[in-house]
């Protein structure tokens, strides 16, 4: 056995709100078997990082932890990250864009209405629309008859494009697709796949590879940082969410915000939740079935697969088909990828939004 420590500084939901160095290091210090893995260091410690390394003997010893470290997923990606999955309804990246120019429209407006008497008087603007109209005892601008309309475009698109992915989602989850079936040789190098099968009434458009850092459990963070789990939660993380489970992120509270675009709590999700430190190969197309074809690797080095409740290092194929009517969906599988033989080291964390319409998954 040997004494191991494990370091990280996960990205919070809204990470562009977020300086790095404002966010605590978690770090533990575990026992694992001699030569289970290969260290590695994903990022710096001035910005987000993962770090798996061997205790130095003279360094102050930090808190100890148990917890079990293995290569297969645990079960809370296998029941998330696994199965059939479609992208967000393209209207959610338009509603996105449309909030700040509606939300600066209506202030302008309201800045319009205040000097409008002015405004008038030099004929800038016309009497039509200006002054207020009467409704009931109160008056309301003229002028935000027009402007608030386009105020509430980014909710009516957003409203419509929660509907669509929730029509999808029963859709599939109620009839789904036949699983397709294929095998995979989990090289480091390049993986050889040969797809054995899929539904009759879907096409393979495309094949590739991606790999990131699962969300840290909640408990484990506080531990490591010596808080209590009812207590301030720390820098970065929600309050205490419900048991029910909606997303890895919202369960460990790190998760502050809609990470994926409305779903339902009853059935399983179909939009993939991004993971925040994540890297994906080159799409492959050229794709026949019971032929072999090698998918690419992401362009870093990372480590093979490794699961503890503080780091976790996951590995996932995804297929990419075509439905009848043109939409696209993806059948998305974990894959165990072996350790590496030397020190793996990626200076900068490739790190992502953890919006599913805005993470090009």
């Amino acid at each position: 056995m040997r004494r191991s420590l494990q370091r990280i500084r996960y990205p919070p939901f809204e990470l562009g709100q977020m300086d790095p160095s404002a966010v605590p290091i978690s770090e533990v210090e575990v026992e694992v078997d001699d030569g289970m893995f290969t260290n590695f260091r994903i990022g710096s410690e001035e910005s987000w990082f993962v770090e798996w390394a061997d205790c130095n003997e003279n360094i102050t010893p930090r808190k100890k932890f148990e917890c079990q470290i293995g290569f297969e997923p645990p079960i809370f990606l296998t029941r998330t990250r696994l199965g059939w999955f479609i992208n967000p309804d393209p209207l959610h990246n338009i509603s996105r864009r449309l909030i700040m120019p509606t939300v600066l429209l209506l202030i302008v407006s309201l800045f319009v209405h205040a000097i409008e008497p002015g405004l008038v008087d030099l004929g800038i603007i016309s009497s039509v629309i200006a002054g207020s109209v009467v409704i009931g005892p109160l008056e309301y601008p003229r002028l935000l008859f027009y402007t608030f309309p386009l105020f509430l475009m980014p909710l009516i698109f957003r409203t419509i494009a929660n509907f669509r992915d929730m029509a999808r989602q029963s859709t599939i989850n109620e009839n789904p697709y036949q699983e397709p079936t294929f095998t995979i040789d989990e090289d480091r190098e390049s993986p050889v796949v040969t797809i054995h099968g899929f539904d009759s009434d879907i096409s393979l458009i495309r094949a590739r590879i991606q790999v990131g850092v699962a969300s840290p459990e909640r408990s484990t963070v506080l531990y490591s940082l010596g808080r209590s789990q009812f207590g301030q939660p720390s820098p970065g993380m929600s309050t205490v969410l419900s048991e029910k489970r909606v997303s890895p992120g919202d369960e460990v509270g790190l998760g502050v915000g809609e990470s994926t675009p409305m779903q339902s709590t009853t059935k399983k999700g179909v939009i993939l939740e991004p993971l925040r430190i994540m890297s994906r190969a080159q799409w492959v197309s050229d794709i026949e079935v019971g032929l072999p074809f090698k998918l690419c690797m992401p362009d870093e080095n990372w480590p093979g697969s490794i699961y503890s409740s503080l780091i976790a290092i996951h590995w996932e194929v995804i297929f990419e088909f075509e439905q009848n009517d043109g939409q696209r969906i993806a059948w998305v599988s974990p894959i165990i990828v072996p350790q590496s033989k030397v020190f793996t080291d990626i200076p900068i964390a490739p790190v992502i939004s953890g919006r599913a319409e805005l993470s090009d998954l």
